[in-house]
C-alpha cells in the first residue's frame, strides 16, 4: 500500500463510505464550496425557466387569438 493509498484509506471520506458500507472509499457528489452561490444560481434558473415556460404558452395563446381576429374564426 503506497502512501497516498493510505492516506485515501483514512480520509473523512471514506470514513464516511465505511459507514455506509459502501465497498469503495468514494462518496458520489462532494463538498460544495460555496452553497449559497449554488442556491443563488438554482433560484435563477428556476425563474428563468419558469418565465421561458409562460412565455411559450402565453404566445401560443396570443398567437391564437390574433389569428381568430384575423380571419375572423373561419
Amino acid at each position: 500500500m503506497t502512501m497516498a493509498e493510505y492516506e485515501e484509506t483514512i480520509s473523512p471520506r471514506a470514513e464516511l463510505a465505511r459507514a455506509r458500507g459502501l465497498a469503495a472509499p468514494y462518496i458520489p457528489g462532494g463538498r460544495d464550496p460555496n452553497p449559497e452561490q449554488g442556491l443563488r444560481d438554482e433560484r435563477r434558473y428556476m425563474r428563468l425557466l419558469i418565465a421561458m415556460v409562460v412565455a411559450i404558452v402565453g404566445g401560443g395563446f396570443a398567437l391564437s387569438i390574433l389569428y381568430v381576429l384575423v380571419t375572423g374564426g373561419n
